[in-house]
């Protein structure tokens, strides 16, 4: 069954900060989402798995919080929502992914979301268990089983027809920063009779984005016409007045709900503050709300 949620992204605090930051961070949240008017909206938190990446990351990464710790620090803190995470399955062995697994089911994570080994490593790598496996073994241990889905990436449509045979339930989406998951989801409904969930995901771009460029790492595709103008738009709006920016997402949202529509998938949305929680961010997310929202439609 679709969760039909809006999910926020939980970036896992420092370890260094342990469950004390968690905790303030979970009443951050409600304390925002009241203010702007959509409290008991948010129905999932999404934590990653946060492994280290590119070096040329502009913003350090110091070791972060397990997600599951995360969400037993967090998670009481927020009645009614539930938990989602992210899971690189490519460094365990099958005992040890059965192992975590269990864990995360057992501690109330809802949806676990299958993704592959970071861009240093190359497909295949890792020594345990390649996503598109898992997707197929852990089924009954897992019955909301993500993908991530990159509408802007070369032969996506292949990479995401894979997953679903797999057994893919609902997808979260890069950051989107363009219309174009509109026209792939036209597409991919008019090629295959996959139907999964699909988490929308939008995220707020604060002025500081000017200066370290996380948002344009991020969706970074090197060589991606597609990619480029989203990244040129990011840019854009990093240095507009922050009503323009709100402005400017929002449309954008707008534009991506009123085109996803009636495709046949589920919808559903993820929001991210990629930098941290501010008050502007779910002011945004709340006019988003106002227009469409899954726990509404």
């Amino acid at each position: 069954m679709p969760m039909n949620t809006i999910a926020l992204e939980f970036v896992p605090p420092n370890e260094e900060d342990g469950r004390a930051k968690a905790i303030e961070e979970a009443r951050e949240v409600l304390r925002l989402s009241k203010e702007a008017g959509m409290e008991g909206r948010i129905r999932h938190l999404m934590i990653p798995g946060m492994i280290e990446e590119d070096p040329d990351r502009p913003v350090d990464m110091k070791p972060k919080m397990d997600p599951l710790d995360v969400w037993k620090a967090a998670g009481p803190e927020m009645p009614g929502v539930n938990g989602m995470c992210t899971q690189v399955t490519a460094f365990h062995d099958r005992e040890k992914l059965t192992e975590r697994f269990k864990a995360l089911r057992e501690a109330g994570m809802e949806g676990i979301i299958f993704v592959g080994v970071p861009r240093t490593m190359a497909d295949g790598e890792g020594g345990g268990v390649p996503p598109t496996d898992a997707l197929a073994e852990y089924q009954q241990l897992v019955p909301n089983r993500g993908v991530i889905l990159i509408p802007t990436r070369e032969s996506e449509h292949g990479r995401f027809n894979f997953k679903c045979d797999r057994g893919a339930t609902f997808a979260l989406t890069q950051l989107l920063y363009s219309d174009a998951i509109v026209g792939f989801l036209k597409e991919f409904a008019a090629k295959t009779a996959h139907r999964p969930e699909i988490l929308l995901s939008f995220g707020y771009i604060p002025q500081v984005e000017q200066r370290l460029k996380l948002i344009q790492w991020l969706i970074q595709d090197p060589g991606n016409k597609a990619v480029e103008e989203e990244q040129a738009f990011v840019a854009r709006l990093a240095e507009a007045p922050v009503e323009q920016r709100r402005r400017e997402i929002v449309d954008l949202y707008k534009r991506v709900i009123d085109g996803a529509q009636g495709l046949g998938f589920p919808l559903s949305l993820h929001f991210e503050t990629p930098y941290k929680f501010v008050k502007p961010a779910f002011e945004m997310f709340a006019e988003m709300l106002e227009y469409w929202a899954p726990d509404r439609a």
